[in-house]
């Protein structure tokens, strides 16, 4: 410990580490320089790094260099419990491997804090126009999940350092925002910054509150849970100054989807971003929490604000204790991450961005990058002629309209915007079409008690948008099923049917089987779509109804102003509330230890299964020799291409086998829910039916839609479930050959788990994704790739070849690729060994993060 810098803290009886004197004893004045992100590393650097290691670390950081490892202490973990739980259950198998062994498996356990929320289980199966719906939902979800309920029951007993908030009681994004970050911690007697990584890309939510929090996959966060750092290198850190203000009536949605937009084209991909500016300044807690929930849609890994009035005002707003508020205070202004103390920080990068060129906007068709603004409905071919038949629904019907995501329901303005939409249709006449499936799932139980409050929700209700969850839902894929005359007419008319929700990921195939396509649009907007109908209807132009007097109805007689918005959030949203909803949920009392720190596994369980981690190919020699491609694929490949979330079909390969094991077809529950059973999750693997895998063409060679695969050397085209299962049998190393931004999306574990067990032992791509590149190396798959203005067309891959890997693997290392052409020729491709870091190289020699665990632990017993 670097005791010389431990001073105590002005106004408390905490201590802190002086990280500006440590930086400037290096290098004086450099810490004014420092951006806000290097602060904060910086701080953790002088208060865990040893003595003798501080200066070199501290040296990465003041000079801006990317040379080194530095460690990453992250202070928390936080999960839901599709990833969470996927990695309780392995650090579960992990304590069956460690006592075969001859270990004690009851000291396997996370060392750091970890909070496990349920919020990605629960589907709108009963839509929001029944009253009882919230109640009805709750019931399935706990019929459906119980074994895994049960496990995760177990887990809180078993393990130590581990709480759990169980379903029905928010999304853990917008409760870590509004409780469980402190902004500053206070842990044996030293005050220090939060920070945490999440299971789950939108872990960036609480950057709004200056803590840096992001997301990684389940395996990255094991192994921080099992107290190894984070091992990382100093990160781009841009800068994006904020300017002007919004117009009237555009709301926070309509600035993420044009920032999201903005910074895609800028290649902010794995960059932490820092805003800051007037613009900044002027934004809400939940405004900016908006922005920061979508760093993943625009490439980022963190999008932080600095700590300003803004953030204590909101502390207060949510309830959390007075001598936490001063401390914040106190802390930052004390250590230099106020707002005010910035104004001298040094970017490499600098964008600028106005909020006074906002318009209305939406996101879509497919991608939350792809911004459209409503004024241009027409223009973009998305709104046009339709015609609207009795008895049928019309092209571009919207199926489902949900007013759902942590990214909208977490900004009281957003929620409330959508109320006076409602009131104001109802006063009007105006009523919900009777195709489209409407609900309503904040992510906070605090949004009920304002909107009854002030009298909206009733409002809400009536339009068909009452209260279906606290949870994910709609915005994870858990949309629930449709009426089945309404599914039958799509299907019987081949209708091009669409969803509107106020989410973040609008990805084809992620918000139900039957949308073809999904929009994003704030929740304002999303009310109006549901009067609509369809996404044909200009939503600014056309007329939604007409009122008594035959005058037509739109959009701008039902949008409210700024002010009256602002009137019902001042005088409706209160500290109250949250202590109403908080301090009841986090009062978790004593709780009884595990009969045995070994679980009883459930044999028939199609939700919980002992991982096969020292078993099969996981368990094999990954030699890199003679490996045949499972797929060759293009650009934005993302997870759900890679696992889909959403619910699964009986024609599905897991279907099929759901149904032998028993199970009915109505409780077959989404992908998410069963990974922790891998027979299930296997059979999840490129299961998406928008899958375009290159190796599949018909005969006039163009690629065929489904999730395919052509077995060599055969050359045989079927199911790529059959295709895996027949390259299992044959024991065959596999490889995936694929084009840019490879792996985009959640940060889905069994993205890289399910290609491992299939026996992918590598994966070539032009750029992967930040996370999924982690994930891959956490499973032992080795992430390769092509050389700048190398792709798989100048080598003219088409799936008939062999492949081998040749090279020291070292980080960032020059290897060479060995294409064996069916005719013989043998053609050698540079490429760059993507394990970036030390660890990583240790962790994927080892066979990937579990193992490596078990070899590390086992040696000190």
């Amino acid at each position: 410990m670097n005791s010389q810098y431990r001073k105590s803290l002005e106004g408390s009886n905490l201590d802190y580490f002086d990280t500006r004197a440590a930086v400037n004893d290096i290098q004086p004045g450099a810490y004014e320089k420092l951006p806000y992100t290097s602060r904060i590393l910086a701080e953790q650097l002088v208060r865990r790094c040893e003595p003798e290691a501080l200066t070199d670390s501290l040296k990465q950081i003041i000079e801006r260099k990317r040379d080194l490892d530095f460690p990453w202490y992250p202070a928390r973990v936080v999960c839901h419990d599709i990833l969470g739980q996927t990695a309780l259950v392995d650090l579960a198998g992990l304590r069956d491997a460690i006592a075969e062994q001859g270990g004690d498996p009851s000291q396997v356990n996370p060392v750091v804090p970890t909070q496990l929320i349920v919020d990605h289980s629960l589907a709108v199966e009963h839509a929001g126009f029944d009253p009882d719906a919230f109640e009805k939902n709750r019931a399935i979800e706990n019929r459906r999940n119980e074994d895994r309920f049960h496990f995760i029951e177990w887990t809180k007993t078993a393990f130590k350092n581990v709480d759990v908030i169980p379903a029905g009681n928010g999304i853990m994004h917008q409760i870590n925002l509004e409780k469980m970050s402190p902004v500053i911690q206070a842990r044996d007697g030293v005050a220090y910054p939060d920070t945490c990584v999440g299971t789950d890309s939108h872990t960036p939510h609480v950057d709004a509150l200056g803590v840096i929090a992001i997301g990684v996959g389940g395996l990255e966060a094991e192994t921080v849970m099992l107290g190894r750092p984070s091992m990382m290198r100093l990160p781009d850190i841009v800068g994006v100054r904020l300017t002007g203000k919004r117009q009237p009536g555009i709301t926070a949605t309509d600035i993420v989807l044009a920032i999201t937009e903005f910074l895609r084209q800028e290649r902010v991909v794995s960059s932490y971003l820092e805003f800051f500016g007037e613009g900044a300044r002027d934004l809400s807690i939940g405004d900016r929490a908006t922005i920061s929930n979508m760093t993943p849609e625009y490439g980022a890994t963190a999008a932080m604000f600095y700590i300003d009035e803004q953030t204590i005002d909101y502390l207060k707003l949510t309830g959390r204790e007075p001598e936490q508020v001063a401390l914040v205070e106190q802390y930052a202004k004390e250590t230099g991450l106020w707002a005010d103390s910035l104004e001298d920080a040094e970017y490499e990068r600098v964008l600028e961005f106005d909020l006074s060129s906002v318009v209305r906007n939406m996101a879509g068709p497919s991608n939350p990058h792809r911004r459209l603004p409503t004024s241009d409905l027409a223009a973009r071919g998305i709104a046009g002629k339709w015609e609207e038949k009795e008895g049928e629904m019309p092209d571009g019907a919207v199926i489902i309209a949900a007013i759902t995501s942590c990214t909208n329901t977490s900004n009281p303005r957003n929620v409330v915007a959508a109320g006076l939409v409602a009131k104001k249709a109802n006063e009007l006449g105006l009523i919900r079409k009777p195709w489209v499936k409407t609900s309503f799932a904040p992510g906070s139980k605090v949004a009920k008690l304002y909107l009854e409050e002030s009298g909206l929700l009733p409002e809400l209700e009536k339009l068909g948008f009452g209260i279906v969850a606290y949870a994910c839902t709609t915005c994870n894929g858990m949309s629930g099923a449709l009426d089945p005359k309404i599914q039958q007419e799509i299907i019987d008319r081949d209708l091009y049917a669409t969803a509107v929700l106020s989410g973040n990921r609008n990805f084809d195939g992620r918000i139900h089987p039957y949308a073809k396509q999904a929009f994003l649009a704030s929740p304002p907007l999303v009310v109006a779509y549901a009067l609509a109908g369809t996404v044909r209807f200009d939503i600014e132009q056309d007329a939604l109804g007409t009122d008594a007097k035959g005058n037509a109805i739109t959009l701008k007689d039902l949008w409210p102003s700024d002010d009256e918005i602002d009137e019902i959030v001042n005088q409706h949203v209160k500290p109250e509330q949250f202590n109403q909803v908080y301090i009841p949920m986090f009062d978790l009392g004593a709780i009884e230890e595990a009969e045995s720190p070994l679980y009883d596994w459930r044999e028939m369980s199609t939700y919980i299964r002992r991982p096969p981690y020292w078993e099969g190919a996981l368990a094999g020699e990954r030699a890199l020799k003679g490996m045949r491609p499972l797929a060759v694929l293009g650009d934005n490949i993302t997870t759900d291409h890679l696992s889909p979330s959403n619910a699964i079909l009986a024609s599905s390969a897991a279907g099929e086998y759901l149904a032998k094991m028993g199970l009915p077809e109505e409780d077959f529950n989404s992908y998410a829910t069963h990974r922790g059973d891998h027979l299930t999750a296997q059979r999840a693997t490129f299961a998406n039916p928008k899958l375009l895998n290159e190796m599949c063409r018909d005969e006039n060679g163009e690629v065929i839609q489904g999730s395919l695969a052509r077995v060599e050397p055969e050359g045989q085209q079927m199911r790529m479930w059959e295709a895996i299962e027949t390259y299992m049998n044959r024991e065959q190393p596999l490889i995936i050959v694929a084009g840019a931004d490879y792996g985009q999306g959640s940060s889905r574990d069994w993205a890289a788990k399910g290609v491992r067990l299939a026996g992918v032992q590598a994966i070539v791509a032009e750029g992967f994704e930040r996370i999924h590149r982690t994930n891959l190396v956490g499973m032992g798959v080795l992430p390769l790739e092509f050389k700048a203005g190398d792709t798989r067309e100048t080598y003219g891959i088409d799936g008939t070849e062999t492949f081998d890997v040749i090279g020291d693997i070292k980080p960032r290392a020059d290897l060479t690729l060995i294409i064996n052409r069916k005719n013989g020729e043998r053609v050698e491709v540079p490429v760059t060994c993507r394990l970036d870091t030390a660890e990583e190289v240790t962790v994927y020699a080892a066979g990937g993060v579990l193992q490596r665990f078990a070899k590390d632990f086992l040696n000190q017993q």
